[in-house]
């Protein structure tokens, strides 16, 4: 079964870093691309970074660029996001999804393009 764990969240003051990782299972994560989203409460889940096949492309979303940064380590099966520099804007639920749809590059922020996803790892930050 293709499975999706995401880890790595928790409660960090403002200015501090985390590292999510996403463990995948079922699957081989150099054959496809993963994004990471994230919601907030009250608001809709936003493509936050992208990582294309064997490392091929990088995303990230204007909010996040320069403070995120995406990667994968193929013998473990596992992609990562390292975010440093973090606001309390960037708290929320953060998900890791494999995108099974590819429409256009650009189209990487749409959920609907990505056909499994990680249940979730909270990420509080605290000002």
């Amino acid at each position: 079964d293709v499975q999706l764990q995401a880890s790595g969240g928790g409660l960090v003051q403002s200015g501090g870093s985390l590292r999510l990782s996403c463990a995948a299972s079922g699957f081989t994560l150099d054959d496809y691309a993963i994004g990471w989203f994230r919601q907030a409460p009250g608001k809709e889940r936003e493509g936050v970074s992208y990582i294309g096949t064997s490392d091929s492309v990088k995303y990230y979303a204007d909010s996040v660029k320069g403070r995120f940064t995406i990667s994968s380590d193929n013998a473990k099966n596992t992609a990562y996001l390292q975010m440093n520099s973090l606001k309390p804007e960037d708290t929320a639920v953060y998900y890791c999804a494999r995108r099974d749809r590819f429409r256009y590059a650009y189209t990487w922020v749409l959920a609907r393009e990505y056909g499994f996803w990680g249940q979730g790892t909270l990420v509080t930050v605290s000002s």
